[in-house]
């Protein structure tokens, strides 16, 4: 069998074909959709084996049903909970270094969704990381997660600064999945409309 191609444009199997496919393909098709956890593989591979789907929408909303359905009941479970925020963690600090940050390699799909918070004025990018570094020490084992979509850091750190000052942290698990899940269906969208494209 010939080596995968890293150069290769990304694409999503036919939605309907996911319960047949090797795990490596299962892994390999989450990992597009979100940040790569073996936390989140062990969740979502039962589902997508025992699941049909119509659409990746579908699944989307799925994962994010059962990982809500996580953040209600972990409250008084710390290994479960450790467990979420390492799916929630999992993220990319927003605006960090393009290529690496700390110990971690950020996906195409993290550089593309963040080249706007990038670069400009230093004084913003400052804050932005002193806000990163706030955030996570107001909720240890997270990442601030959030569905980016063309706006810029000012939006973006006044959202910060706002869930940062309400300090609750079943409301940052509950708006993390959801940004979570945001990013998976614009990610989906974006590989269907690139692959049709290329038909």
């Amino acid at each position: 069998m010939s080596p995968l191609n890293p150069t290769a444009t990304p694409f999503l199997p036919a939605i309907s074909s996911l319960p047949t496919l090797p795990d490596t393909t299962l892994t390999s098709t989450l990992d597009l959709l979100f940040e790569p956890t073996s936390e989140l593989h062990s969740l979502a591979l039962p589902t997508i084996r025992t699941c049909s789907f119509a659409s990746y929408d579908e699944l989307i909303d799925t994962l994010r049903g059962q990982l809500l359905t996580i953040a209600s009941q972990v409250q008084n479970d710390s290994e479960a909970k450790k467990k979420l925020h390492h799916v929630l963690g999992s993220h990319p600090r927003l605006g960090a270094p393009k290529v690496k940050q700390e110990d971690e390699e950020l996906s195409e799909q993290s550089k593309n969704e963040q080249k706007q918070l990038r670069g400009g004025d230093e004084n913003e990018a400052r804050r932005l990381a002193e806000l990163n570094e706030e955030y996570e020490k107001t909720f240890p084992g997270l990442r601030y997660v959030v569905f980016v979509n063309g706006r810029g850091r000012g939006v973006i750190m006044e959202d910060m600064e706002r869930r940062i000052k309400r300090g609750d942290i079943r409301e940052e698990e509950k708006e993390g999945i959801q940004a979570m899940c945001d990013i998976a269906k614009d990610r989906a969208r974006k590989l269907l409309k690139s692959a049709e494209e290329a038909v």
